[in-house]
């Protein structure tokens, strides 16, 4: 006769590897508690010991480490210290920590993952710095800060200084990230530059990704303007990374290419100054020209015509009000004429409102050919 084996009905108490019991999931061996690391019977219905929500504890039984030995070598801190408080998981590995000791570490609140592969230790803080040393830990060696992100290292007007954005490779099509990752075909030596510390794309490749990235005209001409009064580029230079980026169709040189016929000035006020010199036909002057005598310096101008040995200067709207600064521009006014310069100024109002006096009046004084005779 064939007995029935009887079935005992499993414990209720919560499996941690997700059965009621023991004996539905065939665990071998309990796993330890969450909370305290306790495999005996101190374990309630919820899965969790008798702990609660004290403190974590590793008893040396069962062969474990107690986590009061395991800390970071000094080359680590030493290597965070250099990476605003980040570590990357390789970097763990080389130093011996391994793949247990991270997961305790985390588990414990000595780091915390930021990023796929990367890890911030314990009180580091959340600065601008960091989100873009996250961004090239986790991205690798073949990645640049760019775009707005670019533009605020490089100190460029009107850029956006919390913009977090990185260029890779198209071959290394990242998964999904917490932070703005483009990708190129177009990837030259001369565009990757090293600003603070951080790899990043050169103020000249900078332009062409925002008018790349549809920035307004007005937000791709203070970018110009900036990289040149910063001297991070010039037009000449940006001309030529023009001639080498628009053979592969990339979106945006044309903006740049007409931006660039009133380049030259260092703010908004001689970029439109530039461009009433090229409607009237006249001939591009030369732009921040330095005067000096015997090594001394004497002035810094905004246009020069050689030819005509005319200097234009345009003032902004603040201007200067004060006497001491009123008193420096009758000086400088004089010593260029001493040097037998014709010294002409035009305000904010004459060059963005009353265009056509200023055309009109500097034609004519470009007509007078020679150096002002001097006493």
């Amino acid at each position: 006769m064939r007995h029935k084996r009887t079935r005992h009905p499993p414990s209720r108490l919560r499996c941690n590897n997700g059965g009621l019991g023991h004996a539905d999931c065939n665990a071998s061996r309990p796993r330890p508690c969450p909370t305290c690391l306790r495999t005996d019977s101190g374990l309630t219905e919820r899965g969790i010991c008798d702990a609660g929500k004290g403190p974590r504890r590793i008893p040396a039984a069962g062969g474990r480490r107690r986590l009061s030995g395991v800390k970071l070598s000094n080359a680590l801190t030493d290597l965070a210290a250099d990476q605003e408080g980040l570590l990357t998981s390789d970097q763990l590995r080389s130093e011996g920590v391994s793949a247990w000791t991270q997961r305790r570490l985390i588990a414990d609140g000595w780091m915390y993952r930021l990023a796929p592969r990367v890890y911030a230790l314990r009180g580091s803080p959340d600065t601008h710095r960091r989100r873009l040393r996250c961004g090239l830990l986790c991205l690798g060696e073949r990645s640049w800060v760019s775009f707005e992100a670019a533009a605020a290292l490089h100190g460029l007007d009107r850029s956006r200084p919390h913009a977090v954005e990185f260029t890779i490779e198209r071959s290394r099509r990242p998964a999904l990230l917490p932070f703005a990752v483009h990708t190129t075909t177009r990837m030259e030596r001369i565009d990757q530059v090293v600003v603070d510390g951080f790899r990043a794309m050169s103020a000249t490749r900078t332009v062409f990704d925002l008018a790349l990235a549809r920035a307004h005209p007005q937000r791709v001409e203070a970018a110009i303007d900036s990289a040149v009064r910063l001297q991070l580029s010039s037009p000449e230079v940006l001309t030529r990374r023009l001639a080498s980026l628009r053979g592969s169709g990339r979106w945006g040189c044309r903006l740049v290419e007409d931006l660039i016929a009133d380049t030259g000035g260092h703010t908004h006020l001689e970029r439109r100054f530039l461009q009433l010199v090229r409607e009237a036909g006249l001939p591009t002057p030369r732009t921040q020209v330095v005067f000096r005598v015997d090594g001394r310096h004497v002035a810094r101008v905004d246009f020069l015509f050689d030819d005509e040995h005319v200097v234009v200067e345009v003032s902004g709207q603040k201007g200067h009000a004060s006497p001491s600064e009123r008193a420096r521009d009758a000086q400088r006014r004089n010593e260029l004429q001493d040097l037998g310069l014709r010294v002409f100024e035009y305000t904010f109002d004459d060059v963005t409102r009353r265009s056509d006096m200023v055309r009109r009046t500097l034609r004519a004084r470009l007509a007078v050919q020679g150096p002002l005779d001097a006493a």
